[in-house]
């Protein structure tokens, strides 16, 4: 507690001019989990994952400003992209196509934003020193315990570490400035299959609390679910995780998850994760289980595919250019 309120009396002198670390955690998201792992919150299926993967993640933000009609006519639309041979039906195919395009659409909507934002006289790369100088350049006016001050486990210097260490891995060439594709996966690490090791690194640290190097099967439970009062009894599907920890996930037995038994876990090999997420849709919504969606199907659960007033998503059916 001393601790915290002599941090919180440094950071009162420059409070005006310096963000909090969440500020600058949207300015410059720090991905670190394959997508697949994300279905689940806190042991219930997570719907804004879905939601997330079939409008893509900038487009699933305002259905709750929609009446259930007009979003289920705008719904209708989107089916009708989707059904490319225009037979009546969705099939899997069609579908994983859909759900890779919302995927690329907002990789490249994002990149696109922030490329024009850090590099506006439009140059062939941009340099770390300018990057670094846009976004952390106020460290540079902190006291040491300012920078290294923790809010939510983040501190300004451990997210610059981060980054700069993610940058090194996207600069292929070595000449401390990023193309706008080395930009991308920067950005985007988990879409990239040669960020795949510092995606391994940065998933490791944030479930490490000790930072030992290794993952326990508490703090790997403790990634997924927080009790709600101390004492709290654990719901079944934590001491299902605990089984699925001690038999799939910690291969040697010996308690604890190394780099390799995280790669496994995460990044497993041959996973498709537009094909999973299509089937999972598929079937959501498949009522008369013959593997294909009719509109009315798909219109029927409309709340799978693109939320409803309680979950905040829907974004794309907000575009008036699209509908």
């Amino acid at each position: 507690m001393k601790v915290l309120l002599l941090f919180a009396s440094l950071l009162m002198v420059c409070v005006a001019a310096v963000p909090k670390p969440d500020e600058v955690l949207k300015h410059n998201p720090l991905e670190h989990d394959s997508k697949h792992v994300d279905h689940l919150a806190n042991g219930h299926h997570n719907a804004q994952y879905d939601h997330e993967q079939f409008l893509g993640e900038d487009e699933a933000k305002t259905f709750d400003q929609l009446p259930p009609e007009e979003s289920k006519r705008r719904l209708g639309l989107i089916v009708d992209r989707i059904d490319e041979d225009k037979d009546g039906f969705v099939n899997l195919s069609e579908l994983k196509r859909w759900i890779e395009y919302t995927q690329r659409r907002y990789i490249d909507e994002d990149v696109d934003r922030q490329w024009r934002q850090h590099n506006p006289d439009g140059n062939e790369t941009i340099s770390w020193e300018s990057y670094r100088r846009e976004v952390y350049g106020f460290m540079d006016a902190l006291t040491k315990e300012e920078q290294e001050y923790e809010e939510n486990g983040i501190s300004y210097k451990s997210m610059q570490t981060r980054d700069r260490r993610r940058w090194g891995v996207a600069d292929k060439n070595l000449d401390d400035a990023l193309t706008k594709q080395e930009f991308t996966n920067f950005l985007h690490p988990v879409d990239s299959p040669v960020m795949a090791d510092v995606v391994l690194t940065e998933t490791i640290e944030d479930i490490d609390k000790n930072k030992d190097g290794k993952i326990s099967v508490e703090e790997y439970i403790g990634d997924m679910y927080t009790p709600l009062a101390e004492g709290e009894e654990e719901p079944e599907w934590v001491i299902s995780e605990r089984e699925t920890f001690a038999k799939f996930r910690d291969t040697n037995g010996d308690g604890f998850l190394d780099r390799e038994e995280v790669r496994t876990w995460i990044v497993p090999k041959d996973f498709d994760h537009a094909e999973t997420e299509a089937k999972h849709l598929i079937f959501e919504a498949d009522n008369d289980s013959d593997e294909l969606l009719t509109k009315a199907e798909i219109l029927d659960k409309y709340d799978v595919f693109i939320g409803s007033k309680a979950t905040d998503f829907g974004e794309a059916l907000g575009r008036h250019d699209e509908f």
